[in-house]
């Protein structure tokens, strides 16, 4: 257990907390409003740069491992489903306003991009090849996280130029998501579609 993997693994371990405090957020908010929002947020940022630091890390020390190839990527999809699913339902429960939403389908495009994608890999993996990360899937991530952040610190001020702001990056974050599906399955389809 190297120290990129150690960070991959409390990653991980954030996650049940951001849930936790998230069941908590009725009466967290009694005491500050917003309150539970802020502590995911700061947990979700927390997660996300040790997501920065082990690759990097990794990299530098030339320490990649089979079971670091295996775990970083599902705790990321594992860090922003879980993330999305709760502000999807947060801002359904306890917010009102036209444009005050996480809706649950961006959730549902997520993971089925992250289906997609793992999928084409496997496929890949099998037949001995490797799929590196894509560009667009790097810059859907950072888009993401952005989104996920504004989400946690920015949208709970209200008002509607904050919320169109929110809304305007949850479309171009999906557009990016469904443009990364597309560019993995259109760049990986001879794999695919080998023995049709």
């Amino acid at each position: 257990m190297n120290l990129p993997n150690k960070l991959t693994m409390i990653r991980i371990f954030i996650i049940p907390f951001i849930v936790i405090i998230y069941f908590l957020n009725k009466q967290i908010d009694n005491l500050v409003a917003n309150l539970s929002l802020y502590i995911m947020g700061v947990l979700f940022i927390a997660a996300s740069v040790t997501d920065y630091f082990d690759g990097k890390i990794a990299r530098a020390r030339n320490i990649v491992t089979t079971f670091g190839k295996f775990i970083d990527p599902l705790a990321d999809k594992l860090l922003v489903t879980t993330t999305l699913i709760l502000l999807s339902n947060y801002y359904y429960t306890n917010l009102n306003g036209l444009f005050m939403w996480m809706p649950f389908w961006v959730v549902l495009i997520v993971i089925t991009r992250d289906l997609i994608v793992t999928s084409i890999r496997l496929v890949a993996i099998n037949e001995g090849t490797i799929v590196a990360a894509k560009s667009s899937g790097k810059i859907k991530t950072a888009f993401t996280m952005l989104t996920i952040v504004y989400y946690f610190f920015i949208m709970p001020f209200g008002g509607d130029v904050i919320s169109i702001i929110g809304m305007i990056m949850t479309i171009i974050f999906v557009l990016l998501t469904v443009y990364s599906a597309v560019d993995y399955f259109l760049k990986n389809k001879d794999i695919i579609f080998k023995e049709i």
